[in-house]
């Protein structure tokens, strides 16, 4: 496992545990977004802003190697569908693990909708994925949310569920949806034995996203994922910056946020 452990410490701090995972991959699913119209500007923002690593697709890696400045860690997300579809949460596999290395990934991702029409098939992808990821020691992250007709996608019976589901699958990381009581949380994240990061959602205000953040590392939580509410700021560097000054140095999100420049 030593592959694993190696390129593991590329994206999470060793000195805190935890991580700002920017994920890059929105276009795929809604086509020419704000925020992700440039995005060697965006790529050199965040990570100027400190984040540990960034989420992108295979097509877009040329756009997010960096020849200047700081380095930053590359996951390429394997799973890919667009809005357009009538059934957005339908995930397939739109690359491989063996493509991912000849790209210069650190990590791969996959998603995966609990309670979809399709989840047997996304399950399944994930097993095969998780398979090839332990051949050639590359981390996996799985996002995976309860979505379906009938689900409550934040309860914390649901979000339990679905971390469970990815840890026994063999993810090495996952992303899931905070479901909004961090005591909740701190029993979902005792009960797994992998980094556990929420998802940064819809967009909110610059302090109510910092607060939550806040919220879920203190109970253990291992940071964040967080996209649309990082790279569709206004100053999206000062905003990561005051990001990774709560996740990795418990600041305050008000004093985080007045030093954000």
């Amino acid at each position: 496992m030593i592959g694993k452990e190696i390129r593991i410490e590329r994206i999470i701090n060793r000195n805190t545990n935890r991580a700002v995972i920017v994920p890059m991959d929105h276009g795929f699913s809604m086509g020419q977004i704000d925020g992700l119209l440039d995005m060697t500007k965006v790529i050199s923002d965040v990570s100027d802003g400190g984040a540990n690593a960034i989420v992108l697709h295979k097509g877009l890696v040329k756009r997010g190697h960096r020849k200047h400045g700081r380095d930053i860690g590359l996951f390429i997300h394997l799973s890919g569908s667009t809005s357009l579809n009538p059934d957005p949460n339908d995930k397939v596999q739109v690359c491989t693990v063996e493509e991912a290395i000849a790209l210069g990934a650190d990590a791969v991702s996959i998603h995966i909708n609990l309670g979809s029409p399709n989840e047997s098939k996304m399950l399944e992808i994930g097993a095969n994925v998780a398979r090839d990821c332990t051949r050639w020691g590359m981390p996996l992250l799985t996002m995976i949310y309860p979505r379906g007709k009938g689900i409550d996608s934040f309860s914390p019976q649901s979000v339990g569920h679905a971390v469970r589901v990815a840890e026994e699958l063999g993810a090495d990381m996952i992303k899931t949806n905070y479901p909004g009581d961090p005591e909740a949380f701190r029993k979902i994240v005792k009960a797994c034995s992998v980094p556990v990061f929420i998802a940064g959602g819809e967009k909110t205000g610059d302090l109510e996203s910092l607060k939550i953040i806040r919220d879920a590392v203190s109970v253990g939580g291992a940071g964040v994922c967080v996209g649309r509410n990082a790279f569709q700021r206004e100053d999206t560097r000062g905003f990561v910056r005051a990001l990774c000054q709560v996740v990795h140095d418990n600041i305050d999100p008000e004093k985080a946020l007045g030093k954000k420049r």
